[in-house]
């Protein structure tokens, strides 16, 4: 599954491999802000987040994951200072992610 490779990517801050998770065709799609990313932009946006040492993932955990989609949530602290509840729904296509919608709570 794909679960435990992502969290060790992120463990490790090891961008590429994480990306290499990732379909051509992947879409992000964030209900908090209502846009859409893709592949290249989310690429973008993860590079920055990781190679920050202010990002914190922390509670990470898997709610749900079978051949076609996983569900996670976790608390994260990013670089600019915010802090969120995020529960994320990865859908995957050839074992890859091809989606991710993610819905945020602002934590203070």
């Amino acid at each position: 599954m794909l679960y435990d490779k992502m969290v060790k990517t992120n463990e490790t801050r090891d961008v590429d491999a994480f990306l290499s998770m990732i379909d051509e065709d992947f879409v992000m799609v964030s209900h908090q802000t209502q846009t859409e990313r893709s592949k290249q932009e989310f690429a973008e946006m993860v590079r920055g987040m990781m190679s920050s040492d202010s990002l914190e993932v922390t509670d990470q955990r898997c709610v749900y994951e079978n051949d076609d989609i996983l569900v996670e949530h976790s608390f994260m602290s990013f670089p600019d200072g915010s802090k969120e509840a995020v529960l994320a729904v990865w859908t995957k296509r050839n074992d890859k992610f091809i989606k991710v919608e993610t819905g945020a709570t602002p934590i203070k």
